[in-house]
């Protein structure tokens, strides 16, 4: 007898009942999102397994099967025809925002659970969209986590099953009590994750099949609850199965947000029930105290660990998954965690525990835990009846899951294995089991696009275009390194202390072992790269960050190759920890713990003489921020230079064009502006016997182009100079050269341009928003043996216009700073405090210093949470002192409007190409670029400028030797129009507009 009156009988009483649980599976899921996003859930192979996980002991033919479409349109036509369990929309649907497709769906709909998925909390309020929010079901923030999209499929399912589960068989629920969408998407997956832990360990432990049947079918359930009220109906109402509540201190009670709304909750929770599990999280450490009066467990949302520290409150509840191989009388031979331990292990364990398995369906159900449908079938114990040799058994299986693991590894990235790696067959290998990193997803994104465009015989298939061979490290290197050698972040920066400590420290005995065999096998130059956790995610590239290094890895001793190699493996991990990312991700509110995974590559290029480099290098973007006549913005900007691409990201003097307009430059209109503006340094990797090798810098030497003229790249990209006639000849010629890059724009030696404008349309396309792209060519005197290189693939963010921003003429006329080349969208409010260069003592020959003294006012203002407007002559960012203001992040970190002087003694393109550039633009932080020909006093111009003027006339309140820090009485207004690319601050006194800071 089982509470509620209801006998069971049977020959197993359990089968029949677990058989009717979750009657209702999400089956069919409608997602209206990129193709990029939609890689990014399947690229670990998280989301399919997982789901399966759940799955597998259910004899299901298939999982939940996915559908996506790139627009609300397409969504809204495939509803009309075919049937959904779940639709999952992001906020942005090129034309349609996800509140108003919330709308339409619900019209036709209004059974059907649609949830928001975006990737900013902003994005998650209806304010600025158009539509309901009573549309959306629930809405949930996600940044490149795809165990995000699983929660929110078992959440859904949870939802409808739980009433008919709970009264049939008592299934469990765990009450999670969470307003906020950002911090709900952090930690629902968690605790489903920890859900699927638990049903691992029962196919481990449980008594028979049956019984793990019935155990995956009766894991528990999830239900949320956003408020008081709602979190108390659903405790009375499935009162009887709760088993644990955690919940949320702050959030609305009686229809209003309320501080001790938790500590309520939970304190009639725990009158109501003494054995109760209750769990409270908050950001507020003092809560910890209040939670323990009650008593109730207490985690911090900010804690670097909070993973680990929920895992240890479901200790009791949760186990793990390995396979046990056992004899038929119970014996334990071993157990196997990985598919490669698992055919290790068929290999030798003895027949008697083959077959026990085999006809038990063992090793079914394990596999099909692992999202491998096939081969689950193919090792069905019906497959297994009618073989009777047990040599003919073991090789059987071994075959089938050996088969498996090479089909898996096919055309996606390959695990390494010591004893099976060919680097001459393998493109792309990891090292670990754990994930690679933004930067490294992006590559196999690519890589995989790569694959399909030759195969549709697109133009790209006319030359080679790749990827270079790649290995990444997982990120579970970095996790292990910090862990044996017990690391942790300082409490103040020192990059140097960090770096020291790094080097000091020894890699895991695994990781190095790997990295000894791979290493063996590549005898060319290497680049060690970061892919951290955080970089090149969505809108929150952290680009240029962390550290790179170049080695020569040719050196006669295997030892010191190896040591080199992990020494700056080390120093890449270090970067995990110092100022600049730290600094950005406190800018962008990332309060997650950073990993790392480290990406080791072949240099792209080839050697001339002592001296190792790809021809070109650069970088391309799909979106043209200053688009020059005839250029539109959609036509996209590339940014070039002969040799290694520190010279784009770093901000210095290369080449521009369009890819659509290759031959038109503006850079190079007369001859004095070829002159002025060509490159005449570039970097290149020293291969000589004598080079001084260090990993306290890349390893990379500046050269002048004279210094090359002899070697192919500097011919073939050059034109020649004729100072007697002042006239630049188009040909290798005896005399002074300057590179054009002419026989690739002007004569097309090499079809650069038409490679680059599918390769960001096809970019574009497969990430859902404009991109920017890193490339290397290696230039071949027959052009058809030429390869091109692709490198890295970034998201990059346009001006976003869903308000609407108008710039009267009066105000335009009156303002005290106007720009009419500005990146950014919106009104902004709030600042009142403006950082400048001061224009009377600007030297060109200072910039480092001046780096220096805005740092330490941004580390005064940053403490003081007062954002600012910084304004400076030249590039910010830029490596070359003499092209602008050489800062980094950490100088910078709490600005809130940046401006770039144009003229004032020096002359610099706009450096949308930098890294600098890309991480100012993905915080939506205004940047204006202003022609100002008086730098020193005076009214802005008509068509931009700077009113001194007035700057000069605020309070002062610090000075340094090139800077000033003023505040007006009254904060200003910034006024952006993405759309005309004009800006203007006015003066409190003339503000036109009232409007929240957008910034």
């Amino acid at each position: 007898m089982v509470s509620g009156g209801q006998y069971i009988s049977g020959f197993d009483p359990h089968f029949k009942i677990y058989h009717e649980l979750m009657a209702f599976k999400v089956r069919e899921i409608l997602l209206v999102s990129s193709p990029y996003d939609a890689y990014i859930m399947e690229e670990d192979g998280s989301l399919a397994s997982r789901i399966i996980n759940e799955y597998h002991g259910l004899n299901l033919s298939e999982p939940p099967r996915i559908t996506r479409v790139p627009t609300g349109e397409q969504a809204l036509k495939l509803l009309e025809s075919d049937r959904f369990d779940l639709v999952v929309t992001m906020p942005h649907l090129g034309g349609m925002d996800g509140y108003s497709f919330g709308d339409q769906v619900k019209k036709h709909h209004p059974e059907l659970p649609v949830i928001l998925l975006a990737h900013s909390v902003r994005d998650t309020l209806p304010g600025g969209m158009n539509g309901n929010d009573s549309a959306i079901d629930n809405t949930y923030v996600w940044c490149c986590d795809s165990d995000l999209l699983l929660a929110i499929i078992k959440n859904t399912e949870d939802r409808v099953n739980v009433d008919y589960d709970t009264r049939r068989a008592m299934v469990r629920i765990i009450l999670l009590v969470e307003d906020s969408p950002l911090h709900r998407s952090t930690i629902l997956p968690i605790l489903y994750n920890e859900v699927v832990l638990q049903t691992q360990s029962v196919l481990a432990e449980g008594l028979n099949e049956q019984h793990r049947l019935l155990k995956m079918r009766a894991r528990p359930k999830i239900l949320c609850a956003s408020s008081f009220e709602e979190a108390m109906e659903l405790f009375v109402r499935y009162r009887p199965y709760i088993f644990a509540v955690i919940s949320d201190v702050r959030f609305p009670m009686g229809g209003k947000l309320t501080d001790g709304a938790g500590f309520e909750l939970v304190r009639i929770l725990r009158r109501e029930m003494k054995d109760l599990a209750l769990l409270m999280l908050s950001t507020e450490e003092k809560n910890n105290a209040l939670a323990r009066m009650i008593p109730a467990g207490f985690i911090s949302k900010s804690s670097s660990n909070l993973r680990e520290e929920i895992h240890n409150f479901f200790l009791t509840y949760l186990g793990f998954g390995d396979f046990v191989f056992r004899m038929p009388d119970g014996t334990v031979l071993g157990r196997a965690s990985s598919l490669r331990q698992f055919e290790n292990m068929l290999r030798t364990v003895p027949e008697a525990s083959l077959r026990y398995h085999a006809a038990h369906n063992h090793f079914s159900n394990w596999v099909m835990a692992r999202a491998e449908i096939a081969l689950a079938s193919r090792l069905h114990k019906h497959h297994f009846s009618g073989i009777e040799n047990g040599e003919d058994l073991r090789e059987d299986l071994v075959s089938k899951v050996h088969a498996l693991r090479k089909l898996r590894q096919k055309g996606v990235v390959a695990q390494f294995s010591r004893n099976g790696f060919d680097p001459d067959i393998t493109d792309f290998v990891r090292i670990g089991h754990g994930s690679m990193g933004g930067k490294a997803r992006g590559i196999a994104f690519v890589a995989s696009e790569l694959q399909q465009a030759i195969h549709q015989k697109s133009a790209l298939a006319a030359m080679p275009v790749t990827i270079p061979q790649t290995c990444v490290i997982t990120n579970d290197g970095f996790d292990d390194f910090v862990r044996i050698n017990r690391l942790s972040p300082p409490d103040e920066p020192d990059d140097s202390l960090v770096a020291e400590q790094f080097l000091q420290a020894r890699l895991p005995d695994w990781l190095e072992e790997d990295l000894r065999a791979w290493l063996a096998r590549i005898h060319y130059p290497l680049s060690v790269r970061s892919s951290s956790m955080l970089e090149d995610a969505q809108f929150r590239p952290y680009a240029g960050l962390y550290n790179t290094f170049m080695l020569i890895n040719d050196s006669e001793d295997f030892e010191e190759r190896l040591r080199q190699l992990v020494r700056a493996v080390k120093l890449v991990y270090a970067s995990t920890w110092f100022e600049g990312p730290r600094a950005f991700s406190r800018s962008i509110g990332q309060t997650r713990k950073d990993s790392m995974a480290v990406i080791i590559q072949q240099v792209a290029g080839r050697r001339y003489g002592d001296y190792y480099y790809p021809a070109i290098s650069g970088v391309a973007q799909s979106f043209n921020y200053y688009p020059i006549a005839p250029m539109r913005p959609e036509d996209g900007i590339v940014h070039v230079a002969l040799g290694f691409g520190k010279t784009v990201v770093e901000g210095e003097r290369c080449l521009r064009f369009s890819p659509a307009w290759p031959e038109h430059l503006p850079q190079f209109s007369t001859v004095d502006d070829m002159l002025q503006n060509g490159q005449t340094w570039f970097y290149s990797l020293d291969c000589s016997r004598n080079a001084l090798f260090s990993l306290r810098r890349n390893n990379l030497v500046r050269r002048s182009i004279d210094e090359a003229a002899d070697e192919f790249p500097v011919r073939i990209l050059s034109s020649t100079y004729f100072p007697d006639e002042h006239r630049i000849r188009d040909a290798d010629l005896p005399g002074p050269k300057v590179l054009t890059f002419a026989s690739i724009l002007k004569y097309g030696h090499y079809p650069l341009p038409k490679i680059l404008r599918e390769l960001l349309a096809f970019g574009r396309e497969g990430m859902g928003c404009e991109v920017e792209i890193e490339f290397a060519v290696d230039l071949d005197e027959d052009p058809a043996r030429s390869v091109f290189y692709f490198l890295q693939i970034r998201p990059i963010v346009t001006t976003g216009e869903s308000r609407r921003v108008q710039i009267s003429d009066r105000e335009w006329k009156e303002a005290i700073l106007r720009s009419s080349q500005a990146l950014g969208h919106g009104l902004y409010t709030g600042i009142a405090d403006i950082v400048y260069v001061i224009p009377e003592k600007f030297d060109a020959a200072a910039t480092r210093e001046i780096a220096a003294e805005v740092g330490r006012i941004n580390r005064e203002l940053h403490r003081e949470q007062r954002p600012y407007l910084l304004i400076g002559p030249g590039r910010w960012g830029t490596a070359d002192p003499w092209l602008g203001i050489p800062v980094l992040w950490g100088d910078i970190s709490g600005v809130g409007i940046i401006v770039e002087l144009q003229g004032c003694g020096l002359q610099a393109e706009p450096s949308q190409g930098s890294h600098f550039f890309q991480n100012i633009t993905s915080l939506g932080i205004p940047y204006l670029m202003v022609e100002n020909s008086d730098c020193a006093g005076g009214k802005a111009g008509e068509q931009g400028g700077v009113d001194w003027t007035w700057i000069h006339g605020l309070e002062t309140v610090r000075e340094t030797g090139y800077v000033r820090h003023v505040r007006a009485a009254a904060p200003f207004e910034l006024k952006v129009d993405g759309r005309s690319a004009r800006a203007v601050v006015l003066a409190a006194g003339d503000n036109m507009t009232q409007g929240e800071n957008n910034g």
